[in-house]
């Protein structure tokens, strides 16, 4: 079981535009290896900002399922809306104990921080990110939501080129000794 932060960045670091469009992503050949499929198997929880929630809202308007099975932690000071058969738990405040109920969650399987990036960084201020696997485009957008909005120490342990538009590199955040 390990707590990960499984993403897609544009190579001068950003998730999405200001306005919270992935479609630059659309324009990239796609990768030549699957890795979303082996990893999301061994989800048992996540979480997500509301930036994050309402981008896939937005296509559960457009008739699409709900895309995850596992709960779903949605960090919100807001009220938003729940889609249908979605296991939603709607927090707010410090991530430490909501990330002790995803373990427990879990069950054995890992826990995924899927974004955005402030979020991630209170994980990886915590102590509680065990892994970071970044999807890099081959493509730059110029501006946009960072991929870490902070300062990291990490330490890279694999790097694979996924086809001609991505390269995926897997991070672990060094721990202060």
């Amino acid at each position: 079981m390990a707590t990960i932060y499984y993403t897609a960045t544009s190579l001068d670091g950003f998730l999405a535009t200001k306005e919270n469009d992935l479609s630059w992503l659309d324009a990239l050949p796609q990768p030549n290896t699957d890795t979303y499929g082996p990893f999301i198997a061994n989800v048992g929880a996540l979480c997500m900002g509301a930036a994050t929630y309402e981008f896939l809202l937005a296509h559960v308007a457009k008739g699409n399922p709900w895309p995850y099975q596992q709960p779903t932690w949605v960090f919100t000071h807001r009220n938003l809306p729940t889609p249908a058969g979605a296991d939603i738990r709607f927090v707010s405040g410090e991530v430490a104990p909501v990330h002790a109920l995803m373990v427990v969650a879990a069950a054995g399987k890992d826990v995924w921080v899927c974004g955005g990036g402030e979020l991630v960084g209170q994980f990886l201020d915590r102590g509680l990110l065990d892994e970071l696997v970044i999807t890099v485009a081959a493509q730059t957008i110029g501006a946009g939501k960072p991929l870490l909005p902070r300062m990291a120490r990490l330490r890279l342990v694999s790097a694979k080129m996924l086809g001609a538009g991505f390269a995926e590199l897997r991070f672990v955040p060094r721990r202060n000794s």
